[in-house]
């Protein structure tokens, strides 16, 4: 069997089948000796015994990983990666359906064995990035059920406290799709309750651990666990364990399992509710009519819960205190004792974090389970409680023990008797190993005539004063003379005396051994009871987890029918788990407590003797000893290596069981290798098949080459048919081309020597006929091609019409230079013509004005330059509008052409006072402001010249002719004005419209003005910018002008 003795047989036996001699110490001496030399890994065939080591072992690393992968199961040292390799080849490979049972004591190693299966399958799957992200949730999953299902016990620091079954769903090519899992009967008890040395659930404690100080102020918790009543006052720690950086672990593996951040809140603000109702207390108090009752004794711990929850005080206090009664529609409302109140709050806080915990593996299986259609290929890994005997055995360890009797149950079915029956019904000779079936202990708890679990919801049923005593009188009625069941009246009515078993417990023969267990509390935990007005004010919640929890609590959906006991769902559950096991091939890994006291290195030949007894390792070992390995169908065994002999490849026409006969007896098998039955064909050892399946493998590589090369010459020829057709049609196309080409070549050539043949004609007519003045007609013909091609191009890219755009295309040749820009004045006048065609009357005369301006002063006076966007006016002092100066109006006579407010200088001292100047078609008229009356009347035709300076002042000099005007003239009138630009072309245009002759303007920085009969010289200085207005200072016959 052993297909590499060195390997296996390295430190004692590697495999128990090959145990000589054959006994239950050989056996314990073998596991002891692997056990001290760090091998805690040994076969019974393809059934792993795992002892577990209580340390860290260098065995599980990447190249571990790669050592087993693809590997033959007995090639290599035994290893749980041995196990997982097979289960998960023969689940790729043979399309069959796998599971892998984990069994053991409680501490034995099951939970981190399920982990390395786990492991080993998600690193040798494939590694792509969808295939990742399943891998990833499907193994992160792990921490956080272990958060919140497991607990540090006497036995085991991280004892599972539910069971835990995955289904992992791959496809066809092996690669993982999903998973989902079923829980199966959390201890919820533990929530209110655990004795000592030991913990509430981990995720408690990693809580307060981990979390920040916002955190937990928000969840109303303390950091410190004595505070909280749940936790108990032992020290929390654990050697090895961190739980502050557990906590963040768990909180990690949600986010990839998909929880979202509200979710991950209200599930740790519902932990904090459980925690915080530990922490309620009550106090006794008396009703008016004398009956007792009970308060809450710490009401700001109920204020935390109702703010974490969402609900009314009130409320809360009202469903914890008293209880609500309902029969025929009447509604009785029953105040509670402390216990009784005590009672209803440990049942809330157990039924909340078990209803949580369900909730929780329904979201994670939310997130892994499969929703594609097809056909999938499932591996199951079952991670169960182990067996329980304790000092105080409750009705947890009941149902506990019970599971592990169906899983012994299946292991002798599919392992024991199975095997066993299958050679009888095949007809193989065989002689029988008997081993003890513990069917008989499965039908003492389950049966369904009158089982102890149907006889526990009978007496929860039953009418009347349910009690422990009442219980007990109905099992000692029903199993008084059974074999497996003992009690305190069993014991008396068989003359047995046994002090060690109380009044008060029944004892249970199990296959691992003798359990007693107390009945005090079975009715009370079998039936579950949660006050219904406690699921009612969980429903008024507007938490919204907390809320879904308690659907029962709806009103709408109250129901007054007895929901069904614990140990009935538990029971539906477990028949459930066991037909989905029966449906897969099972894989075995039987996992040892080596010590109670979780040493490492250290082997306690008694605990492991028993677990060896009740385990039926040596009868296991006996039946794989006499037995065969292997065994298959002659049809499946056909089809897969018909392939290896020339009678039955590549078809076969007889029957599968000769035709399975023909290729064997063709391998030169030793004939006690091999066994006939009915349906199936036997053999005996692993050898044998490990031979087969390698010739069968290169014989698979012989025909994947043959096949290869039969491929590759069809494709290489098929190849070269189509090589060969596109090169023939290529070369016709090519050929095609050419010629075109060609003859593309000599028509251009022909036209071309035609061309300069005619050309050639043409110019000997030419010269014949037109030699006479032939330059003269070229060159006015290209002239006239010249021309017309210019002025179509101006006809097409002429500039907009916009006057204040000058732009004018070049001239394309140099000739045509001068009349381009005549072309471009045209233009430009025609533009302007265009413009001043559109503009009104009104408009018309103010350009008008606004020319005769620019003609005037454009590049002479600096003052033009800001006056020309500064619109004439004419009347500046509003003389038609106001009334004062109605005198002056008269004096207008409707000839007004401007009005403006002036400053007359004083010739004899140079200073100026403030006067109108009023500009008729005939006078210029200089009033007084003030009384409104003409002082100076001067005639247009009087008026000689007009003198102004070159700088940006408004000063200037009206030069009279001699002995000229009226009203007080005494000779030239020196004035300054801020509208000097217009004055002056006002007096311009209007001497040119009346007289005919242009007005005399002179522009300078000096010039002599008639004062009386003499002349005055002035001279205008600029002076510093700023200033406001000219300054004169007259000295003698000389003034002089400061402007700015």
């Amino acid at each position: 069997m052993e297909a590499n003795p060195p390997v296996l047989a390295t430190v004692g036996v590697g495999d128990l089948v090959l145990l000589d001699p054959l006994s239950e110490e050989s056996l314990l001496s073998n596991l002891q000796e692997r056990f001290l030399h760090k091998e805690i890994y040994t076969y019974i065939g393809n059934v792993v015994i795992s002892v577990n080591p209580y340390c860290q072992l260098p065995i599980y690393s990447a190249e571990m990983v790669e050592q087993y992968c693809n590997g033959n199961f007995y090639a290599m040292k035994p290893h749980i990666y041995a196990i997982a390799e097979d289960a998960y080849s023969s689940l790729r490979d043979r399309n069959q359906d796998q599971c892998i049972l984990i069994t053991g004591e409680s501490g034995a190693g099951k939970t981190e064995a399920s982990k390395l299966v786990m492991s080993y399958v998600a690193a040798v799957c494939s590694k792509g990035a969808d295939v990742t992200k399943v891998k990833e949730q499907l193994l992160q999953s792990n921490p956080v059920l272990e958060a919140f299902g497991n607990a540090k016990t006497i036995r085991n620091n991280n004892s599972s406290r539910f069971g835990k079954y995955m289904d992992v769903e791959f496809d066809f090519k092996g690669e993982p799709l999903g998973g989902l899992i079923s829980n199966y009967l959390l201890e919820k008890s533990r929530v209110v309750w655990h004795v000592k040395n030991e913990r509430n659930f981990h995720i408690f404690y990693q809580l307060l651990a981990g979390a920040s100080d916002p955190l937990l102020k928000r969840l109303k918790l303390q950091r410190d666990c004595r505070h909280h009543g749940y936790l108990g006052d032992e020290d929390p720690r654990l050697p090895g364990i961190d739980d502050a950086t557990n906590f963040q672990a768990v909180q990690d593996a949600m986010r990839i399992i998909g929880f979202s951040e509200a979710e991950v809140m209200q599930l740790l603000e519902v932990t904090a509710v459980v925690l915080k109702l530990g922490d309620l207390q009550l106090s006794g108090q008396f009703q008016a009519s004398g009956m007792d009752a009970c308060g809450i004794q710490n009401m700001q711990v109920l204020q935390d819960i109702c703010e974490l929850i969402g609900l009314q005080e009130s409320i809360l206090e009202q469903a914890l205190c008293s209880r609500t009664v309902e029969a025929k529609q009447e509604k009785v409302v029953t105040a509670l004792s402390v216990a009784q109140g005590y009672f209803g709050r440990d049942a809330l806080a157990k039924n909340i974090y078990s209803r949580l915990f369900d909730w929780l593996v329904t979201r994670i299986n939310e997130s892994i389970q499969v929703t594609v259609g097809e056909r999938r290929k499932v591996m199951g890994v079952l991670d169960i409680y182990g067996f329980e005997i304790f000092q105080d055995n409750s009705f947890e360890q009941f149902i506990i023990n019970y599971c592990n009797e169906k899983l012994q149950q299946i292991f002798i079915l599919m392992t024991l008797k199975e095997e066993q029956d299958e050679y009888f019904r095949e007809g193989i000779e065989w002689t029988p190993v008997t081993f003890f079936d513990n069917s008989i202990i499965c039908d003492l708890i389950e049966s369904g005539k009158g089982g102890i679990l149907v006889l526990l919801d009978e007496e929860c049923l039953r009418p009347g004063t349910v009690s422990a005593a009442t219980f007990l009188a109905k099992l000692d009625q029903a199993f008084g003379s059974h074999e497996h069941y003992e009690s305190r009246k069993s014991q008396s009515d068989r003359h047995i005396t046994d002090t060690s078993l109380p009044s008060t417990c029944f004892r249970v023969h199990h296959y691992a051994g003798k359990v007693t267990y107390n009945a005090t509390g079975f009715t009370e935990k079998n039936t579950d009871r949660l006050y219904r007005g406690l699921a009612q004010a969980m429903w008024q919640a507007k938490h919204t987890l907390l809320r879904s929890l308690f659907p029962d609590g709806d009103p709408k959906k109250a129901s007054l029918k007895m929901p069904p006991t614990a140990g009935f769902q538990f029971k539906a559950s477990i028949n459930t788990l066991m037909k989905n096991l029966y449906s897969k091939n099972p894989n075995y890994i039987r996992c040892i407590k080596p010590n109670e006291s979780q040493a490492p290195g250290q082997f306690t030949d008694e605990l492991v003797r028993s677990q060896v007894r009740y385990l039926g390792l040596l009868e296991n070992v006996r039946v794989r000893r006499a037995g065969y390995a292997y065994r298959q169908p002659y049809q499946p065994c056909l089809e897969r290596y018909r392939l290896l002999s020339t009678h039955t490849w590549p078809r076969w026409t007889g029957t599968a069981r000769d035709g399975v006969q023909a290729l064997l007896s063709d391998m030169d098998i030793p004939p006690e290798e091999l066994a006939y039955g009915h349906t199936k064909v036997f053999i005996r050892t692993p050898r044998t098949l490990f031979d087969l399946e390698e010739r069968r493998r290169r014989r698979v590589e012989e025909l994947a080459t043959l096949i290869q090369k039969t491929y590759r010459g069809w494709r290489c020829r098929t190849q070269y048919q189509l090589m060969r057709k596109s090169q023939i049609l290529i070369s016709a196309w090519f050929r095609g081309h050419a010629q075109k080409k060609r003859y593309q070549h000599m028509k251009r050539a022909a036209l071309l020597i035609q061309a300069y043949v005619r050309g050639w004609k043409t110019r000997k007519e030419y010269t014949k006929y037109f030699r006479s003045g032939a330059t003269t007609r070229l060159a006015y013909f290209i002239y006239r091609r010249l021309l017309q091609k210019f002025f179509l191009g101006l006809k097409n890219n002429l500039p907009p019409l916009t006057v204040s755009d000058r732009s004018w295309p070049p001239a394309p040749y140099r000739f045509l230079t001068n009349a381009n820009e005549e072309l471009k004045t045209i233009f430009y006048h025609w533009k302007c013509k265009k413009y001043r065609d559109q503009l009104s009357l009104e408009k018309r005369a103010a350009l008008q004005t606004k020319l005769c301006a620019s003609e005037l002063f454009k590049g002479k006076k600096a003052r033009y330059g800001p006056s020309v966007p500064e619109p004439f006016q004419g009347d500046y002092v509003g003389l038609q509008k106001n009334p004062k100066y109605q005198k002056l109006q008269a004096t207008a006579r409707g000839k007004l052409v401007l009005a403006d407010t002036v400053r007359k200088v004083n010739q004899a001292n140079g200073k100026m006072t403030p006067q109108l100047l009023l500009l008729t078609k005939e006078h210029v008229i200089l009033a007084d402001p003030k009384a409104a009356q003409p002082k100076v009347v001067i005639s247009l035709s009087d008026i000689h010249a007009i003198s102004v300076t070159r700088f940006s002042d408004g000063l200037l000099v009206l030069h009279l002719k001699e002995q000229m005007g009226t009203g007080g003239t005494k000779g030239d009138v020196l004035l300054v004005s801020d509208h000097v630009i217009e004055v002056v072309t006002r007096v311009h245009q209007v001497l040119l419209e009346t007289t005919g002759q242009p007005l005399n303007l002179q522009i300078a920085d000096q010039f002599s003005m008639q004062f009386k009969k003499s002349s005055i010289a002035v001279t205008v200085v600029q002076g510093p910018k700023g200033r406001l207005g000219p300054v004169c200072k007259k000295k003698g016959k000389k003034m002089e002008v400061l402007v700015c």
